[in-house]
């Protein structure tokens, strides 16, 4: 290539080429240590294509909407985005997007060629609106990257891109707990403290799950009756660090720190005299169970890591028994098992399938958040109130429980005239 140079420097070959002059000044860009010309040259044939591109290791109006969705991966929603919206948008974009339009060129898909590719994937009947939502939001903001941010394109062809008519609405999901099958269900855990509390906790407060098994005793205050969130737990794939390590010859999941779901997530909610006396009566249980473990207890310590991709800091959740010395502040959760060890959102796994199964109540972890909207609404709380509570980013989101709920209400009262009227 007339523009790239190679040259022998001792044993090893040097790549060169002139880039911009600056001040005047004549600048070149070189790298040397390559054992053979040949090597050089490729190698400076595609930094000079780099160069020649500001950076770029391909050519705007060449890449394949496959290759721009890795680099938009890379340098936005690794960067930008929470752990688990990356993961799904991943997910997505492998199984559903690739396969299907991922071969074409960036520069030439069209917004008929979007709107085909959506209407396909709708026709399949296999999909929910709001799955087909999560896909259409992907085609919309990845393509709005590339025209917006990057102008690797003229328009956004995603922009008009639409979902086809849901004749029929998604349902809705949640399962509102009756008191019969709340009580049935703490009765069914009494021996399985962890599983207990956590789940008097969630009803009590309507905490998320990540919230719920994030909760250090520090973050409850038994004086005030007040309980603070300020952080969520997650556990990441091998994309975020490795799932499984082992330590004095256990196999341990590896958990992280990490940041509410909102700005308006971060709270201080006050809990009531039926959960603060209950969670006192654990935590006293809690320091039973360390003297009764002795060196055996497992303990968690938080460490400050840097992620590989966006090199931000992240706080990793070591777990290691007394008899390790670790340097690192230690975590005191409040839902561990009786030996100390923290298994996060996993506690619950199990209890799930007893509860559906056994105990015949189909049902999520997050159905414990809207019954306590659910139950709070319907006994005239202030809806700005309870969406504080929540930590929802905005009143809407409460509104929906409202009018879900408003509804049901509405019903009662025509079903109970009806019984008055005809009795």
């Amino acid at each position: 290539m007339g523009n790239v140079y190679v040259q022998k420097r001792g044993n090893v070959f040097q790549y060169q080429f002139q880039i911009a002059s600056v001040d005047g000044k004549r600048k070149y860009q070189n790298k040397s240590g390559f054992p053979t010309r040949n090597e050089a040259m490729k190698a400076g044939i595609k930094a000079y294509s780099e160069y020649m591109n500001t950076g770029h290791a391909f050519t705007p109006n060449e890449i394949s909407y496959s290759d721009y969705l890795d680099y938009w991966m890379k340098e936005h929603c690794e960067i930008n985005l929470k752990y688990h919206t990356i993961e799904a948008y991943k997910s997505i974009i492998r199984i559903h997007i690739k396969p299907k339009i991922g071969c074409y060129k960036l520069s030439t898909i069209t917004t008929a060629t979007l709107q085909e590719f959506i209407n396909k994937v709708y026709l399949d009947g296999s999909y929910s609106k709001n799955f087909l939502k999560n896909i259409l939001k992907v085609l919309k903001t990845s393509f709005g990257y590339a025209y917006e941010i990057v102008h690797f394109i003229k328009s956004n062809p995603a922009d008009k891109v639409r979902l086809p008519r849901y004749d029929i609405p998604d349902s809705d999901p949640a399962h509102i707990f009756t008191k019969e099958e709340i009580d049935k269900i703490l009765n069914r855990f009494t021996n399985n403290p962890c599983a207990y509390y956590a789940f008097l906790t969630a009803y009590h407060t309507g905490l998320r799950v990540s919230e719920v098994f994030g909760l250090t005793w520090e973050d409850i205050d038994f004086e005030k009756k007040t309980l603070r969130v300020d952080r969520n737990i997650l556990k990441k794939n091998q994309a975020g660090g490795t799932k499984k390590r082992h330590i004095s010859g256990n196999s341990t999941t590896v958990w992280y720190f990490g940041t509410c779901k909102t700005p308006s997530s971060h709270r201080t909610i006050e809990i009531g005299d039926t959960l603060v006396n209950a969670l006192r009566e654990y935590k006293n249980q809690q320091e039973k169970n360390k003297e009764e473990y002795g060196d055996m207890y497992m303990k968690h310590y938080a460490k400050e890591v840097i992620n590989p991709y966006n090199n931000k800091k992240e706080i990793k959740i070591v777990n290691a028994n007394t008899e390790i010395e670790v340097s690192l502040p230690e975590v005191h959760f409040v839902f561990v098992k009786k030996n100390g060890i923290y298994e996060g959102t996993d506690t619950v796994k199990y209890p799930f399938k007893v509860i559906h199964y056994e105990l015949g109540i189909p049902c999520r972890f997050h159905d414990f958040r809207d019954t306590h909207a659910t139950r709070l609404i319907e006994a005239g709380a202030d809806i700005k109130a309870v969406s504080k509570r929540l930590g929802h980013s905005t009143i809407e989101t409460t509104y929906n429980i409202y009018v879900r709920v408003t509804t049901k209400m509405e019903s009662d009262i025509v079903t109970k005239f009806e019984a008055y009227a005809t009795s």
